[in-house]
């Protein structure tokens, strides 16, 4: 097999599997199997860093969206109150009903990302390079998926409170 399939095949497996978990996490009815869907989701994003040769995204998502933030959002679960199993399963088909489009919009997203380059990616920063310097000088593109991913997280959150406070009443 030539090494340019072999790099699609693997790029197919990483979308896909960033797709399902991304999945799971949107549609699971437990809170605590949705940030293991999302945590799985930020491992595929940081493989697809690392194999776009972005390695400094690759180590923040890794480190801030996979463990910080899957940390942040379980110690939200465990300080919230216990949902019946009725409610869950009500929460879940509203989520299944509100949220259908997102599957074919991350398929569509995924193969934009492995598949145009709307812009030139800068050659790997060498060892010896200042981070800072890499980082505000030549990624600006990774700063910014950086910026989403993190605020993503913080509207995730409030949103979680803003269920419960409904759910609440």
């Amino acid at each position: 097999m030539s090494d340019l399939l072999e790099n699609h095949i693997v790029d197919v497996i990483v979308l896909g599997t960033l797709v399902l978990s991304a999945v799971w996490a949107v549609l699971s009815p437990r809170l605590l199997r949705a940030v293991i869907g999302l945590a799985v989701a930020s491992c595929c994003v940081t493989i697809a860093l690392f194999r776009l040769d972005s390695p400094l995204a690759g180590v923040f998502e890794l480190s801030v969206c996979a463990g910080l933030i899957s940390a942040v959002f379980i110690s939200t679960i465990s300080l919230s109150q216990l949902e019946t199993e009725e409610s869950i399963a009500g929460a879940s088909k509203e989520r299944i009903r509100r949220y259908w489009y997102l599957p074919p919009l991350l398929v569509l997203v995924g193969i934009a990302v492995f598949q145009i380059r709307l812009v030139d990616f800068p050659e790997v920063a060498r060892v010896g390079k200042d981070v800072r310097q890499v980082l505000w000088t030549e990624r600006h593109l990774d700063l910014l998926g950086q910026v989403t991913v993190l605020l993503a997280g913080a509207f995730g959150v409030v949103v979680l409170f803003k269920e419960n406070k409904k759910h609440e009443r």
